[in-house]
């Protein structure tokens, strides 16, 4: 009796296990292959069109969006009202008589000092053919209307005792040989400019890393035999120079002078800083800034103050 109805027990879980295996097969079947309940779409057959039909066909202009046109990070080009805000908008470039009138306004609103300095700062191309660049420079150079209320100090180096003479003559604030290397080593003696003659060029090399870009050299036109005339240049002339690879920052006057005087000074310095490189290369000058030593700074430009290629030229190169 026991042996039966275990052996009635088995072959029921036997059936069970086979119906749940059997059920489990059909759902997968049903999930591996779905059966699709609608017809399939007729491909369309494609029209051939006629080129010379659609060549005579009105053609449509498109509508161009005028706000579209802006510089990345910008809202527009050019603001619409009178206030706005300014990091939304690229900076204006002003005539430099307009960006003058626009400093000496700010130094009434802000009751700040009417003589301060005016300042310009150049960004310079200073790419020639293929890798080579522009040497960095120093210049110097006299402005049609100076602004500096005391004269340069200038250092004379010669031994001879006629030279020595007609420097003391001439203005000369410190003159003398080879003693003065190591008082200007100890900085007792110190000049705004050191000049000398040629022969004397050759013992001054102590001083080569004290003074540095003020050694007397034949580029600046600080070595020669024309004492007189190279110190009314030192004395009474206007020094820049290159920084950080590509820019001139530069005095220019002071807040009070007259707008045409700045604007002169202005002209002369960007001519002479274009005489550095040949004008075949294109514009030297990038981009020009002007400010005062409390205002803002404002872009001019600085397109009629560069040297234009003549006809002549063009037709030899």
């Amino acid at each position: 009796m026991a042996a039966g109805r275990w052996c009635r027990v088995l072959s029921g879980c036997r059936m069970h296990a086979l119906m749940r295996d059997h059920t489990c097969g059909i759902s997968l079947l049903k999930k591996a292959c779905p059966i699709r309940q609608f017809a399939a779409v007729k491909a369309s057959k494609k029209v051939q069109t006629d080129p010379k039909k659609e060549s005579n066909k009105p053609k449509v202009e498109r509508k161009t969006n005028s706000y579209r046109n802006r510089t990345r990070g910008l809202t527009a080009l050019e603001p619409i009202d009178d206030v706005y805000q300014v990091q939304y908008y690229p900076k204006p470039v002003f005539d430099i008589e307009t960006a003058i009138d626009s400093l000496k306004k700010f130094q009434q609103l802000d009751f700040t000092y009417p003589k301060q300095p005016v300042y310009i700062d150049l960004q310079l191309d200073m790419k020639l053919e293929k890798k080579k660049k522009v040497d960095p420079f120093v210049r110097i150079l006299q402005l049609p209307y100076n602004f500096r209320t005391q004269l340069n100090s200038v250092v004379v180096f010669t031994e001879n005792p006629e030279e020595v003479t007609v420097a003391q003559q001439h203005g000369a604030d410190v003159v003398g040989g080879t003693e003065l290397i190591q008082k200007i080593l100890d900085e007792e003696v110190q000049g705004d400019f050191y000049v000398s003659t040629p022969d004397m060029v050759s013992k001054l090399v102590p001083l080569k890393n004290k003074l540095r870009k003020k050694f007397p050299k034949n580029k600046r036109g600080s070595v020669g035999h024309n004492i007189p005339e190279m110190i009314k240049v030192f004395q009474t002339g206007h020094e820049y120079q290159v920084e950080r690879d590509c820019f001139v920052l530069s005095k220019v006057g002071t807040l009070d002078m007259p707008k045409e005087h700045i604007t002169a000074n202005v002209a002369e310095i960007i001519k002479d800083v274009c005489t550095q490189r040949p004008v075949s290369f294109g514009p030297f000058v990038k981009r020009a800034i002007i400010c005062s030593a409390t205002s803002e700074s404002l872009m001019f430009k600085a397109e009629p103050f560069l040297p234009q290629i003549t006809e002549d030229k063009e037709e030899n190169q």
